[in-house]
């Protein structure tokens, strides 16, 4: 059955989770802070809101993917927020990165509300959003999810439920602290690969099928040698989500000496011209300054 879904936040990751869905058959309304952005999915067959409050006005089923909390807070709760014009039965499902305190505050919100709401981070990026392969990290009601799953199975290959509220959003922290810090320690690896005179294809064809090997490595280092930097993942993203990250894992008791070095060179990286490339040109930061 067709159902009525909207896609709050029309960047890499949620742009390609509206063209899924409407190549799905799915009715999908969208809506973008920059609606200029927003008009290739308008162009492809989605509805175009001006407003949170009017994306949602018809739908079943709401999905936000966005940059941060902040961006989160106005969405949902902000002038024309989302929640305000929620239809009943209709679920909102966050997708985005966000705090602990965040997400813990959200769910108390749309529960005062009368508002169901999955925390549901995915894995994966643009390429897997664009072709149904993401997989969902799920905090809240079983019975939510299992109302929500006709849709999810649509956009992902996996929907995990890992327990209440935040339980998505914690993971989805530890994931991506994994994430930030491999990937800085690649930069630097593979910038000293470069530094030293080592042929930079065969090192990396041994990094990359030896013990050091992930498929996160195999990916982003490949786009590192090409200096391929289209975004799959931008590069201020990252250094938020690891801050995020640090504070979750501080408030199990964690602190890791990891996060805020690697936080910090993609901070330098945003800085230095970087704010729109895909995390792998962190690199170029090391190859311009010797920071290995």
């Amino acid at each position: 059955m067709t159902q009525n879904v909207t896609i709050l936040g029309t960047g890499i990751m949620g742009s390609g989770m509206a063209h899924r869905l409407l190549d799905k058959g799915m009715a999908v309304t969208v809506w973008n802070r920059n609606p200029a952005r927003a008009m290739p999915l308008a162009d492809a067959g989605a509805t175009l809101a001006a407003t949170p409050a009017e994306a949602v006005a018809k739908a079943q089923v709401v999905i936000a993917m966005l940059a941060d909390d902040d961006a989160s807070r106005a969405v949902w709760l902000g002038e024309g927020g989302a929640f305000a014009a929620m239809p009943a039965g209709a679920i909102a499902i966050e997708c985005s990165t966000l705090t602990l305190d965040w997400t813990g505050a959200l769910a108390a919100e749309a529960q005062a509300r009368g508002i169901v709401l999955l925390d549901a981070p995915v894995t994966g990026s643009r390429v897997q959003a664009a072709s149904g392969e993401l997989r969902f990290l799920v905090g809240g009601e079983a019975d939510v999810l299992e109302r929500a799953k006709p849709v999810l199975d649509l956009l992902g290959i996996e929907t995990i439920h890992l327990g209440p509220a935040g339980s998505g959003a914690m993971l989805k922290l530890i994931n991506n602290f994994l994430c930030g810090v491999q990937v800085a320690s690649l930069a630097e690896a593979l910038a000293a690969v470069e530094r030293s005179g080592l042929d930079a294809d065969t090192a990396f064809r041994l990094i990359r099928t030896g013990a050091p090997g992930s498929p996160l490595v195999s990916a982003v280092g490949d786009r590192m040698l090409r200096r391929a930097y289209e975004p799959q993942f931008l590069i201020p993203l990252m250094a938020k989500d690891l801050e995020y990250a640090r504070e979750a894992l501080a408030k199990v008791g964690i602190e890791t000496m990891m996060a805020a070095p690697a936080r910090d060179h993609f901070r330098n990286a945003a800085r230095r011209g970087h704010e729109t490339d895909d995390i792998a040109a962190i690199i170029e930061i090391m190859r311009a300054s010797g920071d290995v």
